[in-house]
Order: C-alpha cells, then structure tokens, then sequence
C-alpha cells in the first residue's frame, strides 16, 4: 500500500478545498484589516474588554509566530502574536478580542468551553496514536487495531464538533463588546467580521475533514468484516 493514502485524500476532498479556501479568505480578510487603523492596539483592546468584564487577573502576553494567538486557560492568561498585540489596526483589535471572549466564556464557566478543555487530552492522544493504529490495521488487515483506531480518533472528532460553537461563541461575544465599549464603531465592524468568520471556516473546515476520515476508515472496517 503507498504512503499517501490517495483514497482518502479523495474522501476528504470537500474538507481540504474548504481548508484552502478559508486560508486564501483570512489572509485577505487580514491583509485588509491590517490597513484599516484601530483606536487602540490589540493588547488594549483584550485589556479594555477584559476589565470591563472584571477580569484584572487575566494576563496577556506576547508570544512569537504569525496569527499564534490563543487564550491559556491553565494560567489564565492571553497570548497574543507581535504583531495583534501590538498593531492598531481592525484586524488586531478583532482577534484580540475573540482571545478575550475565550476568557469571558472561561469566566461564565461556558459547559462548550469547559468540555473542551476536558477533552484535550484524549483529542492529543487519539489524533496521533488514532491514526497510526488506523493505517496499520489497513495496511495488515487488522481488524482490531482499526477498531481501537476508530475508537481512538473519535476523540478527535467530539473535540472539533465540541470546538465549533466555543470558537463562534467566542467571536458573537467579541463583537458585541466591541460595539458596546465603543472599541470599534458599527460601520467598521464589517472587516473585523470578515476576519473571525474567515477564521471560524477554518475550524468549520477541521470538523469536516476530521469528520470525513473517521468515515473513510469506519466505512473500510465494516467493508472488511463483511
């Protein structure tokens, strides 16, 4: 059997050209943003949004890497990418916030966002040991290492379906504060949404593509038990 499974890269077609697509839609959507100038920085926005919710406890740093922003919520802490904590730009300020809205949702102890964060570690597990023990019980006809397999990577795929709705949660909550605090008046909204729903097609595209492989390899278990 090849390396690169062709079949499955056919199955997950659909996932992969909507991945491609949400990338060539968010560097746009970014590049645009990026030259619309902002109030404030990305750090004072997640700052202004995160005290207006009472949450002075909550950090935020600068971390290396392009668009690496996340909200850490073992320490409570919001890391932003140079140039999103630094920049004073629609695109800055709109990620910065969605990074805040994690931590507001993390604050209301949000059930989608807690059982995401309960699911990380079988979702890290299953992703790599998941589809090492899937190719190997296809390539040797091994039923029941496809099985544990399949068991295995179904972790991954709760997390995405679990990831969908904290992701969207976390941009309706950054753009309603936005507006509200006055970070961003409602004619310039249309380019910070144009970056969080570019975004969240990216994760829209994940779920898919994580979705379609369990099936190729689920539809292949049941095809060799007949």
């Amino acid at each position: 059997m090849p390396i690169v499974d062709f079949g499955l890269l056919l199955f997950i077609a659909p996932a992969l050209i909507l991945s491609f697509i949400a990338q060539i839609w968010i560097k746009a959507a970014y590049a645009r943003g990026s030259q619309v100038p902002a109030r404030m920085s990305g750090y004072a926005a997640a700052r202004k949004m995160l005290d207006a919710a009472g949450l002075h406890h909550v950090g935020i740093e600068e971390t290396p890497g392009h668009l690496s922003d996340h909200y850490d919520p073992r320490d409570k802490v919001l890391r932003l990418s140079p140039e999103v904590y630094h920049n004073r730009s629609l695109a800055s300020v709109g990620i910065a916030a969605h990074e805040a809205g994690h931590a507001l949702q993390d604050a209301k102890n949000y059930l989608p966002l807690v059982v995401r964060n309960l699911a990380v570690p079988a979702a890290s597990f299953g992703s790599n040991m998941g589809m090492i023990l899937l190719v190997l019980g296809l390539i040797f006809s091994i039923q029941w290492l496809m099985l544990v397999g399949i068991v295995l990577f179904s972790a991954v795929v709760f997390f995405q379906v679990v990831n969908l709705p904290v992701e969207f949660n976390a941009s309706t909550r950054a753009k309603t504060q936005l507006v509200e605090l006055g970070i961003v008046d409602p004619q310039e909204m249309s380019y910070v949404r144009s970056v969080l729903t570019a975004a969240a097609l990216t994760y829209v595209a994940a779920t898919l593509q994580a979705i379609l492989t369990l099936l190729y390899y689920v539809m292949h278990f049941n095809n060799r038990r007949d």
